[in-house]
């Protein structure tokens, strides 16, 4: 399947949850934002969130600072 990963297309083999798409690029306990197709995906609906061909994800990681 295709989808558009922070603005560039990726390919991957099946459909997958935002879990596994983060742990795919190593992200998997770091902090960061979710988002799909313009909306925020809550981290306790990563399991649950199916990525289907098509979708835009933008991963957003949070940095602090003061």
């Amino acid at each position: 399947m295709n989808i558009i990963l922070n603005g560039n297309a990726r390919e991957y083999p099946d459909t997958l949850s935002a879990t596994e798409l983060l742990h795919s690029l190593g992200l998997a306990d770091k902090r960061l934002a979710l988002e799909v197709n313009q909306e925020i995906v809550p981290r306790s609906s990563f399991d649950n969130h199916i990525i289907n061909p098509g979708d835009r994800v933008e991963i957003v990681h949070a940095i602090g600072g003061g």
